[in-house]
């Protein structure tokens, strides 16, 4: 008996007329089992049929009846799906292509089995999918995923790479041999996936997250060597893209594919064209590096050795002047001034001193002419009374006063009469 005999001998298994009306099942009222399942047909049949979108995972013509399988595209889900006239529908269906179907799903109580009835099939033409990409891409540049203010420097000399790659790839061993080229050096954290088919974007999407944690990864290189427009298609996933967009860890996306780049090429940090270029743009060129060091230091000698040499000529200039020839002179003339200087203070100094004693002089001269003594000395007396009055009228002299006259040299005692 073919699939096709088993799945339509359940169409008469259950007499619906024979079933009693619906009603709630208990412990001690249990439904029978040909109610569960003509429950469930009756309440499928009225879901109608659903558009969707998969992958063929599995094809299987037989006849007059077509049995193929369909993944979704993303995760881990999976139908299968019948049609009893495949000749409605496209001759080049295969496992691996990604198609959008109606489906009508059908539940077979005999065997508990739910399979889709195919309606419509068709594959996603190419115009779909870049359709769909350009609103992604759309979508990105509306939340500013894309600007070049979101994008990261990259460090000059990374401490360690990030790679993400197929195993054992062209585009692994690129990378590996073109960075040990430039920078021998260098180390990597190598992180193999898939890159394109089944698992592809979840692996990358993980791996991504892992070097991001890394603190000792600097910069991170997601790389494939090409290929077509269909198998680039897990590089514009949108959780991968969005995963890519929110590391704090540079990424570099080196897909080596020129026309129509992926979206993961617009969120990245960095572009390079192939993942040799991704390996140039990573770390430098060990050999240019030094080159520019040698140059660098023969512009330094050179510089420092012009500086010098301008610096001698102005000291041989200035070492030319007479100041500087005979830096002595100088001094001496101010000396010579200084000792003009001393002289000229020195006279008139004895000059104003000269001045100042002969005006001592006259003046002591003249109070000597004006002393007391000085009348004295000429012969004049001067007559006091007992009490130290002078006298100056002979008449208010009383006789018998005692009187005192100083003279010259000395003094007398005398009694008026």
């Amino acid at each position: 008996m073919t699939e096709r005999d088993d799945i339509n001998s359940d169409a008469g298994v259950v007499n619906t007329d024979a079933l009693p009306p619906s009603r709630n099942s208990s412990e001690n009222d249990p439904w029978p089992l040909a109610r569960l399942s003509q429950n469930l047909k009756d309440y499928i049949a009225r879901l109608g049929s659903v558009w969707v979108e998969g992958e063929i995972a599995q094809y299987n013509a037989k006849g007059t009846s077509l049995f193929l399988d369909l993944k979704d595209i993303a995760q881990e889900a999976r139908v299968s799906c019948h049609s009893w006239n495949p000749a409605t529908l496209p001759r080049d269906l295969a496992v691996g292509d990604r198609v959008i179907a109606q489906l009508k799903p059908e539940f077979w109580p005999k065997s508990g089995k739910l399979t889709m009835a195919i309606v419509s099939i068709r594959k996603v033409g190419l115009g779909d999918l870049l359709e769909r990409l350009e609103r992604l891409k759309q979508a990105l540049i509306a939340e500013g995923l894309t600007s070049i203010e979101r994008k990261q420097p990259l460090p000059f000399l990374p401490n360690r790479i990030g790679l993400i790659t197929g195993e054992n790839s062209d585009a692994e061993k690129d990378v590996l041999q073109n960075v040990a080229r430039r920078w021998p050096e260098a180390q990597f954290r190598v992180v193999n996936t898939k890159v394109q088919g089944d698992n592809a974007a979840p692996e990358i999407i993980a791996a991504i997250k892992l070097l991001d944690a890394d603190p000792e990864v600097d910069v991170i290189i997601i790389a494939r060597g090409g290929g077509a427009v269909m198998d680039l298609l897990v590089f514009s996933d949108e959780a991968l893209v969005r995963t890519a967009a929110a590391a704090k860890t540079p990424i570099i996306s080196a897909i080596g594919h020129e026309n129509d780049s992926p979206l993961l090429d617009l969120v990245a940090d960095v572009r390079a064209s192939t993942p040799t270029d991704a390996a140039k743009k990573v770390v430098p060129d060990v050999v240019e590096e030094r080159h520019w060091i040698s140059t660098a230091l023969e512009r330094m000698v050179l510089r420092i050795a012009g500086y010098v040499q301008s610096q001698t000529d102005i000291i041989s200039q200035l070492r030319m002047r007479p100041m500087l020839a005979n830096p002595y002179a100088f001094i001496d003339d101010k000396q010579e001034l200084l000792e003009r200087d001393l002289v000229d203070l020195r006279d008139s100094i004895a000059l104003t001193l000269e001045r100042a004693n002969n005006d001592v002089q006259s003046k002591k001269q003249m109070l000597r002419s004006l002393s007391p003594q000085s009348t004295l000395d000429r012969g004049y007396s001067v007559v006091r009374d007992a009490n130290g009055h002078v006298l100056a009228e002979a008449s208010k002299v009383k006789a018998g006063t005692a009187l005192k006259i100083r003279l010259a040299k000395g003094e007398i005692e005398a009694t008026s009469k």
